[in-house]
């Protein structure tokens, strides 16, 4: 990263997708600087060390010292502990996330047990993290959002298959990328992902996307995409007495048409008669 270094600390909106980013910031520390606040956080905030070294520990355990290319992570619900060296003060950059969905990415990584890396900087998951880091600094706008939330995809996907933990590695990698874009497509589908998308976020070509949804599910990624779509929709239309253009749009479709035209494709119904003969059985 080749910006100037000043201290920031910058809150957002949490509009985003799936991604839960809630604030960012960097900091170059003084000399033994700690943090005085409540150990004890509600949400997870990822450290990248840029320069300098300091130490790190979790409740329980011993601590370590982390340095330039080191990465941790305050984790949430867990009391920790980290200080800047007194000689040689670490500067870093931070972003801060939460949800569900980091929880279990976190527990399925090697950062389950201590909550730290070492000597990441040559790998994927690091070029991902700066590269989210970036995109955060950019003007806020949808097109912006959806880059920020591809990133975001992409760093947890290398995280994953970079420092996976003990239950990931026991799976072999092809069926972990088939999980992950099964879980991106349940994630997005409803605001207008497509298998572009999902190519992009995991950094795999279609090609080897169509190969690993044939192996495991025998049907194309868009065929499954669109069969999301279509039992969502099924569900509303049957539990709600939702318009036809208000599901569309909640099903990931631009317009009421070109959805009507895909139901009746996958169905055999359109919308309406689909809603009208099934709706009180």
């Amino acid at each position: 990263m080749s910006q100037s270094f000043n201290n920031e600390y910058q809150a957002l909106a949490n509009n985003g997708i799936e991604s839960n980013i809630l604030f960012y910031g960097q900091e170059k520390c003084q000399p033994g600087y700690s943090y005085k606040g409540n150990n004890v956080r509600p949400h997870y905030v990822m450290h990248y060390i840029l320069a300098g070294q300091g130490t790190f520990s979790l409740a329980g355990h011993h601590s370590v010292t982390l340095k330039a290319g080191d990465f941790f992570v305050l984790p949430r619900g867990i009391p920790c502990f980290y200080q800047a060296d007194q000689t040689n003060p670490w500067q870093y950059f931070w972003i801060g996330l939460d949800g569900i969905k980091i929880t279990n990415i976190i527990n399925s990584s090697a950062l389950k047990t201590n909550f730290y890396l070492k000597n990441i900087e040559s790998s994927q998951f690091c070029q991902s993290l700066q590269q989210v880091f970036t995109s955060l600094h950019q003007k806020q706008s949808l097109t912006n959002n959806l880059l920020v939330e591809s990133l975001t995809y992409q760093m947890f996907y290398h995280l994953l298959t970079e420092y996976p933990g003990n239950q990931m590695q026991s799976q072999s990698q092809p069926y972990q990328q088939y999980q992950l874009a099964l879980t991106y497509l349940k994630d997005n589908y409803a605001y207008g992902c497509n298998i572009t998308d999902l190519s992009l976020a995991l950094s795999l070509s279609r090609n080897y996307l169509y190969n690993l949804f044939k192996k495991y599910s025998n049907m194309s990624p868009q065929n499954f995409l669109t069969q999301l779509r279509m039992e969502d929709a099924k569900n509303q239309l049957l539990a709600t007495d939702l318009s036809i253009q208000i599901i569309a749009d909640q099903v990931g479709y631009n317009d009421s048409f070109t959805f009507s035209k895909a139901f009746k494709r996958y169905s055999g119904y359109s919308p309406q008669v689909f809603r009208q003969s099934f709706q009180n059985k």
